[in-house]
């Protein structure tokens, strides 16, 4: 089945890492005019009761997504994806092309190498490294929400984190980049500084159909610092 609606693409969002479904909440109550699916990924939020094998690639998780799309019979879709989330979703813009009509990505990276002590922190101390990975992800200015958004989080799945993160540390198609032909919107929080502006910047260099956006008072969760931005460029940009 085609996933057009009112003329619109249907909107599947992709969570980053240790994150879920509801990281999207803020952005989709901004986007009431489109058909909008959040997914959890194995192990995260509606899925800890079937986390998937002990390790998984980036490749792995987009098979997982292309699966669930498959189950839910979309095709031709715009995927967003923050963070782990848009890289499994440039993953699928090569791997599967006939499934992803266009793609939006946020705090996104050709490649997305993690500190080897916050890497060795997820395996030790899960929740600790949570903690250091939204602080560094939320601007400056609005540490506040990041404080607020670790003392709400629920325990982590022992495991899962740590996945996540080993994934996005060998993930790397700056090879492959010039393969994506599908349009693909490139959002960057201005303070980013897990995915820095020259990271979406190399992207929209070297993918041709790339609209880079820079969002102004965001750091890497640009959907939940201003969300009204990120769907203001959406928007226009899908026209």
């Amino acid at each position: 089945m085609s996933s057009a609606s009112n003329g619109h693409p249907t909107l599947v969002f992709i969570h980053g890492s240790g994150d879920d479904a509801h990281i999207w909440d803020a952005l989709i109550a901004c986007l009431p005019q489109y058909t909008a699916i959040a997914l959890d990924l194995p192990g995260h939020g509606t899925r800890t009761d079937e986390p998937g094998p002990a390790t998984m690639t980036v490749g792995d998780y987009a098979a997982s997504v292309r699966n669930e799309l498959a189950r839910r019979d979309l095709n031709h879709v715009c995927l967003v994806g923050h963070s782990l989330g848009s890289a499994i979703v440039l993953r699928l813009a090569v791997d599967a092309p006939e499934v992803v009509s266009r793609l939006v990505l946020v705090g996104a990276g050709a490649r997305l190498r993690v500190l080897p002590t916050l890497l060795a922190e997820a395996a030790s101390d899960p929740a600790a490294a949570k903690a250091k990975l939204v602080e560094l992800a939320y601007a400056p200015t609005h540490v506040a929400d990041a404080r607020a958004m670790i003392e709400q989080a629920p325990p982590p799945t022992p495991g899962i984190l740590y996945r996540d993160l080993a994934a996005c540390d060998k993930f790397d198609m700056m090879a492959e980049l010039a393969q994506i032909t599908q349009p693909v919107l490139i959002l960057t929080g201005e303070e980013d500084r897990l995915t820095p502006p020259k990271y979406g910047s190399f992207l929209a260099e070297q993918i041709s159909s790339a609209h880079l956006v820079l969002i102004p008072d965001a750091g890497h969760y640009a959907q939940i610092e201003a969300p009204v931005a990120c769907a203001e460029a959406i928007s226009t940009w899908l026209g």
